[in-house]
């Protein structure tokens, strides 16, 4: 994930993949707050714009599509904020939504630092066009740090909107395969994203929370003993760790 710049007493614990370059303030822009964007016929979609209407699960500042054969999770880190994860079969799809400023590109500059995070940890990687536009597909040590661990594939997708940034995270089976991959690059490009009228700093996440009906189940199961609060390891292609997920 990438965020605001830390301390220097942070940074010896950083993650491979927590890019932390700052982007600048915000600059005014245009009243609509689109920033003269291009629009995204395809999505995925602003909450303000016109938008098929589809059954979608309310996450907060993330609405994601209900389609067949995906399971959708939302995975709190300690630390790292909170991410949605879906799940087919051997492929996985990572999704953040993060606030930008009204004009400029972020996906432009975190590719950059996305390649150079996966460089440095032992990987290889490259820019290509994809469905979503340039994207960056690499290898990453299965091992963190270790690349003699052996190789997996990632693949990084952003999308720029109105205020707001996307970036997806593919793995598994839809990292380098274009028919694993298409069930969700389809459910990417039915996202509604929620940014809010409320001040957000550029680079910081926007909330994700559990839908009211999800929350009061996972506590009354809590205060049944059945399912522990554990976090999940931070949201890079390097590492995983225990989750905490509403699935449906």
């Amino acid at each position: 994930m990438f965020g605001r710049r830390r301390s220097a007493g942070d940074r010896d614990v950083a993650a491979p993949a927590d890019l932390t370059a700052e982007f600048g303030e915000e600059v005014a822009g245009d009243e609509d707050g689109t920033g003269g964007l291009a629009p995204r016929a395809a999505g995925p979609w602003d909450a303000a714009e016109p938008h098929p209407d589809t059954q979608r699960v309310d996450l907060g500042s993330l609405r994601v599509p209900v389609l067949p054969g995906l399971d959708i999770q939302l995975v709190f880190a300690d630390q790292h904020g909170a991410w949605v994860t879906v799940r087919q079969a051997t492929s996985e799809l990572q999704l953040q939504a993060f606030a930008a400023p009204k004009r400029g590109s972020l996906w432009e500059d975190v590719r950059a630092e996305i390649a150079g995070e996966i460089n440095a940890a032992g990987g290889t990687s490259a820019e290509r066009p994809g469905p979503f536009g340039i994207e960056v597909v690499g290898r990453v040590p299965v091992e963190q740090g270790q690349p003699q661990s052996g190789m997996r594939p990632v693949r990084f997708t952003g999308v720029d909107g109105p205020r707001w940034f996307l970036r997806g995270l593919f793995t598994g089976a839809a990292a380098d395969d274009p028919r694993a991959a298409a069930p969700l690059e389809e459910l990417m490009r039915q996202v509604v994203v929620v940014r809010g009228e409320h001040p957000v700093p550029p680079r910081d996440l926007l909330e994700l929370r559990l839908p009211p009906e999800a929350a009061q189940a996972l506590a009354e199961e809590q205060a049944r003993g059945g399912q522990d609060n554990r976090f999940a390891t931070p949201p890079n292609p390097f590492e995983r760790g225990p989750e905490f997920t509403e699935t449906r």
